[in-house]
């Protein structure tokens, strides 16, 4: 029986505010105490973590003194240091505090716009110090809830150009760090701008350093917006822009669940492991989920172990499905191989296109056998074949 065993080259990480939840939600107060920092990233290293990543005002308070973050960042620098995790990605706390009520980089407020920028810098020294290669900005508060209170193409404005100063800023300190943009649609504003991938897509080739911006999506925040995480993720790593990515469960498009990995869309789950696979994604896995509030400390690193061999199932059954001869024989039927082939050959031109005379009548009775293909993952993710 397999054991499924993490390893560092799996590269699974996890965010702090993941397994530091205290299952705060809008009808209920905490049901776990804080989790000091320290003693997640040895859980973590325990669980077969190889990184851990945060956001500034989950190692220190919004309010702390400036020794007490000095404190707080020994204190976690030491844990790293005695676990040998790394810190792959970093990111800033621009929802929690009220002064982000209306956004940050879009709020209407100038003085606030500029304090948040100012904060993104003063995480991004920290994150260099740290190692982090990517760093994360989501925008969970740039939106609205009513259509006259926000200029939308005017808010854009203002999001580009805090990318183009902190893009300049990371150029001018001369840090190995790219952005990672991470699109929602939704809560907690009523609309958030950058909703999905597309969208997300689209504003980055605005932007003056575009190359250095790119993309960390989220399968409960795609699966939200009712759209399919795996073909996101595809189009994400055809542009070069998958930088990140963040890996939870979620049922369909209803609030953010943050379920672990694998709870929820399976048959989703299923698929972005396989285009992660075999799609050329080589950054961290990085768990992006809450334990439930019904769970104490107990139940805290189970769920994150959960996500974890949870991928780790899903890798194995998507190998031997792709090295199975029955399913390769499928793929050939259903004709993949043909997509890959261009619609005009070396040489040709549209005007060859005319000369064709297809037979149409048996192209249209001709079956795509997709069905079969289908039922043959289904035939691996239930556990019924086994290669």
């Amino acid at each position: 029986m397999t054991e499924y065993v993490p390893t560092r080259a799996d590269r699974f990480s996890f965010g702090l505010w993941t397994v530091g939840w205290q299952g705060v939600d809008v009808f209920g107060t905490a049901v776990r105490p804080t989790m000091d920092p320290a003693h997640a990233v040895h859980k973590l290293a325990d669980v077969g973590a190889y990184g851990v990543t945060f956001h500034d005002n989950d190692l220190y308070p919004f309010e702390a003194t400036h020794p007490e973050r000095d404190q707080a960042i020994r204190s976690f620098r030491k844990a790293l240091e005695e676990t040998g995790l790394v810190v792959p990605m970093a990111t800033t706390n621009l929802f929690g505090h009220p002064i982000f009520k209306d956004g940050a980089f879009t709020a209407n407020e100038r003085t606030v716009r500029r304090f948040a920028i100012r904060k993104v810098m003063d995480n991004l020294d920290l994150a260099a110090e740290l190692g982090a290669r990517t760093y994360v900005c989501w925008g969970g508060r740039e939106g609205a809830e009513s259509g006259a209170a926000k200029d939308i193409g005017t808010a854009l404005d203002r999001m580009k150009e805090a990318f183009d100063i902190l893009c300049s800023y990371v150029r001018d300190q001369g840090y190995d760090i790219r952005f990672a943009i991470e699109p929602k649609p939704n809560e907690p504003r009523g609309d958030i701008l950058l909703p999905t991938i597309g969208h997300a897509l689209a504003f980055i080739q605005s932007l003056e350093h575009k190359e250095m911006v790119g993309l960390n999506p989220e399968v409960g925040h795609e699966e939200m917006a009712g759209v399919n995480f795996a073909h996101g993720i595809a189009q994400a790593l055809w542009h070069g822009k998958l930088f990140h990515v963040d890996l939870n469960g979620q049922n369909g498009p209803r609030f953010d669940q943050d379920l672990r990995f694998g709870a929820g869309n399976l048959r989703g789950a299923f698929w972005t492991v396989d285009v992660l696979e075999t799609g050329g994604y080589d950054g961290p896995r990085h768990f992006d989920f809450k334990p439930p509030r019904t769970e104490d400390e107990a139940g805290v690193w189970e769920s994150a172990q959960g996500c974890i061999r949870n991928y780790l199932i899903l890798r194995e059954k998507v190998r031997v499905f792709r090295a199975d001869p029955e399913v390769q024989a499928a793929l050939a039927e259903a004709k993949l191989d043909e997509l890959a082939t261009p619609t005009l050959a070396d040489g040709e031109t549209y005007a060859a296109l005319r000369r064709d005379a297809p037979d149409i009548e048996a192209l249209a009775d001709r079956g795509c056998g997709f069905e079969k293909l289908d039922q043959l993952a289904l035939d691996y993710l239930l556990g019924v074949r086994r290669g």
